[in-house]
């Protein structure tokens, strides 16, 4: 297992680069329709098991997104985005540092509870002492060095304990649930306190908005990077008395419609206050709809399956980006990228070096963003659950490997879980929902993208053939005695 080459809190006292500097070269980078001598602002509006067909602009007929598919129409959309991982930890962790979850230990989360040698958890729970590691850079901390303002509000989901709080991770100010909304107590912390307990999530949502709002009226005057990471649609789901039935789509489409107003707001005072051709603004989620939970839970047609599962259903997300001026309206690219890819891009626009000393798994997509026809940096994704292997995608072929009935689905009940499932080949652009494998009639195909796994394994090891990858960093651990 490697360490780090130097500290993170190194990284941010020789990164310290001047703010003037840093302007020019982000003007030099993007060009037209930017206040002079100003970065540009970032937003990333992070939701919580929203699945690919719950948004208008990516095919929903019930839940009404007005905000977001204008937003579509004014940006890019991205149709071949994923996450890193098919549930929420990871995913999370991945988004902020660029890095597969497995390459920063934040893939599987041990268990300190009892037997170590048992099965880990897919997620952080409200008593495990871990998070994610203090040396770990995150997207925040990059551009805090720079100079940026930066907020984080709604669920962090990488550590409850201090020194894995968002304030100990780059962000100047925090609001929100430090888990997922099922896992009780729901309370929320300010900064590091805790100033609510027995939430109403009725209202959640809004209460978010409207923090979101007043973070980037305190900030206009400077740039500034906000993470607004909703705990809906997660179960249980809540809308307020004001969105309560009025979706065609159900409590589940009242919820998605009170997050597509909280864009709206945004977008609204992004305008007014003149920051519009300022701010990036992106739009994803952290993992596909929980299908388990029925009518509770959203849709991923026209993929397969949904969140807790490698399938496209499982991880491949809706993606919107947003920056008058500079992202052409209406773009469209079905080209391969992933939350990972934020980092690197991010750093990109702002003229802020990523860090040198360790490896990055994210790419730089800002061409795809920009360029119609622009093809992508990445010529392969894994599909991993927790430190296990399940799949490749390299173009429009995705392979399969051997699993078992157990990785079907984390959250159904199903009996006979040892049953092997064969390696399996799919062409996503013509059997997009994964029924046909053409395994037996491409073998070079299946060969290639054998030879693409067994390069994952070397470097991020594999649980199921016993891999242990040579590039990964430690999992953050409270020292015994700490708090």
């Amino acid at each position: 297992m490697h360490t780090h080459a130097m500290s993170r809190r190194d990284f941010v006292r020789r990164g310290s680069i001047a703010f003037a500097a840093l302007a020019a070269v982000s003007r030099a980078r993007s060009g037209r329709a930017q206040t002079p001598n100003r970065p540009p602002n970032f937003v990333i509006i992070f939701t919580d098991d929203q699945g690919y067909n719950d948004l208008g602009c990516f095919g929903s007929k019930r839940i009404k997104t007005p905000n977001l598919d204008r937003m579509a129409a004014e940006g890019a959309r991205l149709t071949s985005f994923y996450s890193a991982a098919p549930v929420c930890t990871p995913s999370r962790a991945a988004l902020l540092t660029g890095c597969y979850p497995q390459r920063i230990g934040l893939a599987a989360i041990p268990r300190h509870e009892g037997d170590l040698t048992a099965p880990p958890h897919h997620v952080m729970r409200q008593t495990s002492p871990f998070g994610l590691h203090p040396d770990e850079i995150t997207l925040a901390e990059l551009l805090k060095n720079a100079g940026y303002a930066t907020g984080c509000i709604g669920k962090w989901h990488l550590g409850h304990l201090p020194p894995f709080l968002p304030s100990s991770h780059g962000f100047d100010s925090y609001f929100g649930l430090p888990y997922s909304n099922d896992m009780t107590p729901v309370y929320l912390i300010r900064g590091t306190e805790t100033i609510e307990t027995d939430v109403n999530q009725e209202t959640l949502t809004e209460r978010y908005t409207e923090e979101a709002v007043e973070f980037i009226r305190t900030h206009q005057d400077r740039p500034f990077f906000l993470y607004l990471a909703h705990n809906m649609p997660h179960t249980p789901i809540h809308a307020s008395e004001r969105f309560r039935g009025k979706s065609a789509g159900g409590l589940y489409g009242d919820v998605i419609e009170t997050i597509d107003w909280g864009a709206g707001r945004l977008f609204d005072t992004l305008r007014e206050l003149g920051l519009d051709n300022d701010t990036l603004v992106l739009f994803t989620s952290d993992n596909g709809p929980w299908y388990i939970k029925g009518e509770d839970g959203g849709n991923a047609t026209p993929w397969r399956a949904g969140k807790g599962t490698t399938y496209e259903g499982g991880m491949r997300v809706p993606c919107i980006v947003r920056w008058p001026g500079q992202i052409p309206p209406g773009l469209v690219s079905d080209e391969i990228a992933t939350t990972m890819d934020v980092f690197p891009t991010f750093a990109h626009l702002a003229g802020v070096p990523v860090p040198q000393d360790r490896v990055l798994d994210g790419k730089n997509i800002w061409p795809l963003l920009t360029q119609p026809g622009a093809k992508s940096p990445r010529d392969v994704f894994y599909y991993y659950f927790a430190n296990e292997l399940h799949a490749v995608r390299s173009g429009p072929w995705k392979l399969r490997l051997e699993t078992t009935l157990r990785d079907e689905d984390l959250y159904r009940r199903i009996p006979n879980l040892d049953t092997p499932l064969p390696e399996a080949l799919y062409n996503l652009d013509v059997d997009p929902g994964e029924q046909k494998s053409v395994h037996k009639d491409h073998p070079d195909i299946v060969q290639r993208l054998r030879q693409l796994a067994d390069a994952a394994r070397d470097d991020l090891g594999d649980a199921r053939t016993g891999v242990v990858g040579k590039n990964t960093r430690p999992i953050g651990r409270l020292a015994q005695g700490e708090t």
